[in-house]
C-alpha cells in the first residue's frame, strides 16, 4: 500500500517536430540565457529553506494512510506552497524592496557621513585625552590608593589554633 507500488496513470504526448532529434533539451536563445539567469542565491543565504512535502509531513511505516490521500495531499501542499509564494511575492516583494532599500540607503549615509567622522576625530583627540587623564590619575588617585595601600601593608594577622 505505498507509493511505489502504485502505477502511474500519467502520460505525455509530443509530436515528433516538437521533440529535438540531438538528445539535450530543446531551448531557445532566451530560455538559454534565461537559464544562465536562474541563480537568484548566489550566495546561498536561503539554503536553510529547502522545505518539503517530506520535510513537514511524515507517516511512520504503521499508520500509512490511502494512497490517494496521500498523493492529493502532497499535490494540495505543493500546490498551495506555490500559490501562496507567488500571491505574497506578488503582494509584498515591491514594496519591501523599497523599504529595505531606503533602509540601507539611511544606514549607509549615516555610517559614511556621522560614524566614520565620529570614530576618525574620537581617534585623533585621544591622545590629548590619554594626556590629560594619566595626568589626573596620578595627581589624585595614585597618591589616594598608595596611602590605603600602605595603610593595609601593616595589617598582620596570627591564626593560633587551639
Amino acid at each position: 500500500m505505498g507509493l511505489e507500488t502504485e502505477k502511474a496513470d500519467t502520460r505525455i504526448f509530443m509530436d515528433d517536430d516538437n521533440f529535438p532529434r540531438s538528445g539535450g533539451p530543446a531551448l531557445s536563445e532566451a530560455e538559454k540565457c534565461a537559464e544562465d539567469e536562474l541563480d537568484r542565491d548566489p550566495h546561498g543565504l536561503n539554503a536553510h529553506l529547502q522545505l518539503g512535502f517530506e520535510d513537514v509531513i511524515a507517516e511512520p511505516e504503521l499508520t500509512h494512510s490511502f494512497d490517494k490521500v496521500w498523493i492529493c495531499s502532497h499535490a494540495l501542499f505543493e500546490l498551495s506552497k506555490y500559490l501562496i509564494y507567488k500571491l505574497l511575492t506578488l503582494v509584498l516583494a515591491i514594496p519591501l524592496a523599497l523599504v529595505v532599500g531606503i533602509v540601507f540607503a539611511v544606514l549607509s549615509c549615516l555610517h559614511i557621513w556621522i560614524v566614520v567622522p565620529f570614530v576618525k576625530t574620537c581617534l585623533m583627540v585621544l591622545p590629548s585625552v590619554q594626556t590629560i587623564w594619566k595626568s589626573l590619575t596620578d595627581v589624585f588617585v595614585v597618591p589616594f590608593f598608595q596611602s590605603i595601600g600602605r595603610c593595609f601593608a601593616m595589617v598582620n594577622i596570627h591564626l593560633d589554633q587551639e
